[in-house]
């Protein structure tokens, strides 16, 4: 495999090379010249439309009165191609001048668009919905399809927090948090509530996003948060279809943490001692050693995460599936095998432990027409995977982090198979002040391995069955569903001897073992995994002449064993839906939805809820008065909806409705924290006892959200501009919290209750131009975005003595912090007399020159808690989303390319990203990041812009690293998300090998982030819990069908 990898871009482009030698024009024969017409069904020339002899590339457009001519052979087949209209066909018969009707192409007004159980009409849909289909999911290989959703749809966030295999999938928010709880959207696989992430993107047919009341109420306790339907494909009639699809790529960290060498480590160090009038560590004989590395041994110089982390690593994607059937039986079967490699070191152990990840996924959905009005359908569906991780118990975070906890020197790794830990006993007179920590616990200290088995199962059973003997447009449908879990884990637990550096007599050097090596061991443990679901239903929909009535009505029933609390109780839902649509001529749409559903997390008397809300559209372009300009303006439709919906997945505990908990007492320990009690005068024993550990509360139940959305979709040119405008308000209430203001005194922790209150508001524009030039050419253009805010109406805080200092009247997640000023120096008081009007105000401490300087902001004097606000900066959550997709086809050529950005978004640094040497134990011992090196406020560099106060343990956890502006990192980004080369290939020698299609494409994935972030990836977090890198990617793809 790696012969291939180093290959592979000389190959590559030996491939395009190849391509471009059969890049084919047109053909030659005796020729005829025909004149036409091309007309819409309203007479008017279409302008700019393809006129192309069919299987070639011979062709003219339309010119302004929408006339061609053209030389064509006798009887050659025609194609009349236009945006917005269906494609015409016929055959050249003599006849010297053709006119040719094209007929709208109704697909975006007459096709179907997906919702809550079951499909609308795009052109009666009222509810906020975006959709995306699979063409546009599938061009640049990934692990999960979560990936590539970020700018394909308005009103969608996405954010990858890790790049770790198996584990990398991003996160997804639909309009933003709407609660300080648990913000995830409701997701829907087929119908039933299932993890997206592990499909393969191959399988999907398309996902539709639910975002307003009237497309969610319906989901009830689960439909607050947005609702992600993904339908996947299935069978058509016709002939067997066998689709083939393999890819190789190349995966590089996106960007990487850069620490600081040993000689910069020291250096840096001894300057801090010195800002602290303390006389140096590193004495100059040691600096010396570290700046020539003549002892590399002993005074080691190691960058940890480029000593463990790899520079590339590969995945590899091959799918097979075959599609087709008959009038009664139709079939989709799919099958597909992804791996992916870790980015850690293995160091030749002979176990694997590197983050290596493989995924087999299958699929059979299967159509079934009984009879002419019974229909069944069957689907099963699941994955088999397999991940590697170290045996540390920290993940793949802890492991990073230990990484810049460790210095440079601790060790120079793996010297000969012998680990090597420096020391500070050297006996030669040049001996290390200290030697901190390494960053290899996952080799050395832990040594092992995790081997972990996931095998999932899915199954469903639906009947469809017409019920027209009834009455016309009556049907029954029922549902039954099936998920399963089993996974096994395999714990690998061995030993490895460390050694230490001994100068002997004559100067050569041996080592010192510490332990001893032993083989690998294992233990095995299991976890499952199952639950159920069903639903039935009626409905209708029939048209009477001008008037369209739809209605449906629908039982559903869940239940999940084995939940992560009280993993004995089984959790159960339930619901009932109802649903009524109306459309006079598809001109004036109304739309109401009803959901009264049931969550067992609630107090039977308060267990069930009614979630109504409903909708109106116009299609004004319909209108008479509309006609003199639907030749520019092709559609137009105003929307508005408003409903309630609900969330249940609130935080707190199970069953916080029952009889008030207590804690017993073990009888061994001594305090009231142990619930032990001492009874009688100098009395010892421990009697055993029970106390009041918190309030239960029996009125607590669902998160309730109103909502409402303005909206309007609009086309133009006949559907070659289409554009949609959504604005949108929530209205949050019952977010569970527990009163703060409660004096403490009253002796139990405060129940949790439905007291927090969120307002949220936004706006979507979406854009989409699809247009043809010349004979060739056709192009697209797709830009979408997003702005999101929110405000906390009520929180229950702790009382503060200002209003700036509580999360009330802030965005979620803002952060409480000193307002930063500038660095100090001798015209800080004057500067800051005349920036504030205010006299200059005493610090936390006294500054010296480079020293942080905050903003007296309560106007008292001086700096204390009180001055720290939530009124700064952003948050984690982008307050603006943007999207843009475009591509090309030129001949047998296909360019598309997706971007995304995120803006009004910030990261807060911390841990050893903001404090220099900082370890787990103290912030003496501990890593240096190169950052601090390179962006730190010195004497000799005495910069405002610097990113870093002056160095100095004195005045640093007391004032220099406090949470301030300072640390609030601008975390914006303009990412190209994919890029896809493709060529497809029309060799007449592929037919003989029944080859229908061939396409060889070249594409990457992350390629390119603008970004003024430095400490890594923006979308990843600097803190105590940093991220698995994420991953560029340079794919290789051949897709072909026969």
């Amino acid at each position: 495999m790696k012969t291939i990898l180093r290959l592979g871009r000389p190959a590559l482009s030996a491939l395009v090379a190849l391509m471009a030698l059969f890049f084919m024009g047109g053909t030659a024969f005796a020729q005829t010249t025909i004149k036409g017409e091309v007309i819409d069904s309203s007479g008017e020339p279409v302008i700019g439309a393809g006129v192309l002899q069919t299987g070639t590339t011979n062709g003219v457009i339309t010119d302004i009165d929408g006339k061609f001519s053209l030389s064509v052979p006798a009887n050659a087949q025609i194609t009349v191609s236009s945006i917005g209209y269906k494609d015409a066909f016929f055959t050249v018969d003599g006849r010297a001048s053709y006119k040719i009707v094209l007929e709208e192409d109704s697909e975006m007004l007459e096709g179907v668009e997906v919702v809550a159980y079951g499909t609308q009409k795009k052109v009666t849909v009222t509810g906020a919905i975006s959709s995306v289909k699979s063409e546009e999911l599938t061009r640049t290989p990934v692990s999960s399809v979560n990936n590539v959703l970020a700018g394909q749809l308005s009103g969608v966030t996405t954010v990858q927090y890790s790049g770790e295999p198996g584990s990398d999938a991003a996160t997804i928010f639909v309009r933003g948090q709407g609660t300080w709880s648990d913000s995830s959207p409701l997701i829907q696989v087929d119908g039933v509530e299932r993890s997206m992430s592990d499909i393969n993107p191959e399988d999907i047919e398309s996902i539709t996003v639910l975002k307003d009341a009237s497309a969610t109420a319906v989901f009830g306790v689960r439909g607050a948060n947005g609702v992600v339907l993904v339908t996947t494909k299935r069978g058509k009639e016709g002939q067997a279809r066998i689709d083939v699809n393999t890819s190789m790529s190349v995966l590089t960290p996106t960007s990487l943490v850069e620490q600081a060498d040993s000689y910069g480590y020291a250096t840096f160090y001894n300057a801090m001692r010195a800002n602290d009038g303390n006389p140096e560590m590193f004495s100059p004989e040691v600096i010396q050693k570290f700046k020539d590395g003549s002892d590399p041994i002993r005074f080691p110089s190691i960058r940890w995460t480029d000593y463990f982390m790899k520079k590339a690593t590969t995945q590899s994607n091959h799918t097979v599936n075959i599609s087709g059937g008959t009038d009664r039986v139709k079939y989709f079967v799919s099958a597909g095998y992804m791996t992916q490699g870790g980015l850690f070191e293995e160091f030749d152990q002979p176990w694997d432990y590197g983050y290596q990840y493989d995924r087999f996924n299958y699929r059979a959905n299967l159509d079934i027409d009984v009879t002419k009005t019974t229909k069944i359908s069957f689907n099963v569906a699941g994955n088999v995977s397999n991940a590697d991780k170290p045996r540390t118990g920290q993940g793949s975070s802890g492991m990073l982090m230990e990484a810049y906890y460790a210095t440079p020197f601790s060790s120079p790794g793996i010297v000969d198979g012998k680990f090597i830990n420096t020391t500070t006993d050297y006996t030669d007179g040049v001996t290390l002040p200290f030697t901190g920590s390494h960053a290899m616990s996952y080799y050395i200290n832990q040594p092992g391995a995790i081997a972990t088995n996931i095998n999932k199962l899915q199954m469903d059973l639906a009947l469809d069955q017409n019920l027209d003997m009834i009455t016309k447009g009556l049907s029954f449908k029922m549902k039954g569903s099936y998920n399963s879990q089993f996974t096994v884990t395999k714990t690998g637990t061995a030993s490895l001897a460390t050694y230490t550096p001994v100068i002997q007599s004559d100067g050569s050097m041996k080592y010192r073992k510490s332990g001893n090596d032993s083989p690998i061991s294992y233990s095995e443990g299991a976890g499952k995994a199952r639950n159920w679901y069903f639903e039935t239903s009626l409905n209708y929909g029939r048209e009477f002449g001008d008037h369209s009535v739809g209605a449906l009505v629908l039982y559903n029933q869940s239940k999940e064993y084995y939940p992560g609390t009280y993993s004995d109780i089984p959790r159960g839902y339930v619901g009932l839906v109802g649903r009524v649509t109306y459309d006079y001529k598809k001109r004036y749409l109304a739309e109401v939805n009803i959901g009264y559903n049931g969550s067992e997390n609630f107090h039977p008397d308060r267990r069930y809820g009614v979630f109504p809300a409903g909708s109106l559209g116009w299609v004004v372009s319909d209108e008479p008065f509309f006609q003199p300009i639907k030749r520019v303006v092709s559609f137009f439709k105003l929307r508005a909806s408003m409903g309630l919906v609900g969330n249940d997945k609130i935080g707190g505990s199970r069953f916080m409705y029952l009889s008030d908990p207590y804690t017993i007492n073990d009888g061994t320990k001594p305090a009231r924290g142990g619930q032990g009690y001492f009874f009688g005068i100098d009395n010892a024993t421990i009697f055993m006892g029970a106390y009041e550990n918190s309030r239960n509360n029996p009125n607590v139940s669902w998160e309730k959200a109103l909502k409402q959305d303005y909206g309007f979709d609009m086309n133009f040119l006949n559907e070659k501009l289409q554009t949609s405008f959504d604005y949108y308000k929530e209205h949050r209430t019952g977010i569970l919290l527990q009163d703060m203001t409660a004096p403490a005194l009253i002796g139990f922790k405060v129940p949790w209750a439905n007291l927090g209150i969120v307002d949220s508001w936004g706006w979507e524009v979406s854009l989409k131009w699809r247009d043809r030039i010349g004979k060739n050419f056709s192009y697209y253009t797709n830009v979408n975005l997003s702005h999101n805010q929110n405000v906390i109406i009520d929180r229950r805080e702790t009382p503060y003595t200002n209003e700036y200092q509580y999360q009330k009247g802030h965005r979620i997640g803002a952060r409480y912090m000193y307002q930063f000023f500038r660095y100090y120096d001798a015209d800080t008081p004057r500067l800051y007399e005349e920036t504030f009007g205010k006299p200059y105000p005493k610090q936390l401490v006294d500054l010296k020159d480079g020293d942080a300087v905050f903003v007296d902001l309560d106007g008292n004097g001086y700096i204390d808690g009180n001055d720290m606000t939530r009124d700064l900066g952003f948050t984690d959550d982008p307050q603006y989303v943007l999207g843009v997709n475009a591509g090309f086809t030129y001949k047998n050529w296909d360019f598309s390319m997706q971007w995304t950005g995120a803006f009004g978004v910030s990261r807060m640094i911390s841990n050893s990203f903001r404090f220099p040497f900082e370890s787990r134990t103290d912030k003496t011992s501990g890593g240096l990041l190169q950052y601090h090196i390179d962006n730190t406020w010195t004497p000799e560099n005495p910069s405002q812009d610097a990113e870093y106060p002056r160095a100095t343990w004195v005045n640093g956890q007391t004032n220099n690293y406090q949470d301030c502006a300072l640390y609030e990192k601008d975390a914006s980004y303009l990412r190209l998300k994919t890029v896809q080369l493709a060529y497809n290939m029309n060799f007449p020698f592929l037919k003989t090998l029944g080859i229908k299609r061939m396409q060889a494409a070249v594409s990457a994935y992350n390629l390119l982030t603008f970004t003024p972030y430095i400490w890594g990836d923006p979308e990843t977090r600097a803190s105590n819990s940093p991220s698995y890198p994420l991953q560029r990617t340079y794919t290789f793809s051949l897709r072909f069908n026969f």
